[in-house]
């Protein structure tokens, strides 16, 4: 099996920054796209950011120039950079990734962590 495990989500001021980790174990034989989604009460999940296993990314609008998302892929690990946080970043971050297992070699599954709470607030 596979799990997508979190970390680094809290309570921020505006202005703010954070940095959310994410780190992909189990029977892994390769990831390809890694991201991260939030979802902020009474709204359906968005995208924030992805990135590829050859490294391009890409954005949300509302979080361009702001975000910065990255991976490691010795450690099956994808990060998200917050900078200039803002109130309406809060939310419910979830790391997804496309991940390629050795049991099911041919086709890549998706998979979901858990959310971390993002807070910015006063």
């Amino acid at each position: 099996q596979v799990q997508l495990v979190e970390s680094g989500g809290g309570l921020v001021q505006p202005g703010g920054s954070l940095r959310l980790s994410c780190a992909a174990s189990g029977s892994i034989r390769s990831i390809n796209a890694m991201g991260w989604y939030r979802q902020a009460p009474g709204k359906q999940r968005e995208l924030v950011a992805t990135i590829h296993s050859g490294g391009s990314t890409n954005y949300a609008d509302s979080v361009k120039g702001r975000f910065t998302i990255s991976r490691d892929n010795a450690k099956n690990t994808v990060y998200l950079q917050m900078n200039s946080l803002k109130p309406e970043d809060t939310a419910v971050y979830y790391c997804n990734a496309f991940i390629i297992t050795w049991y099911r070699p041919t086709s890549a599954s998706e998979y979901w962590g858990q959310g971390t709470q993002v807070t910015v607030s006063s």
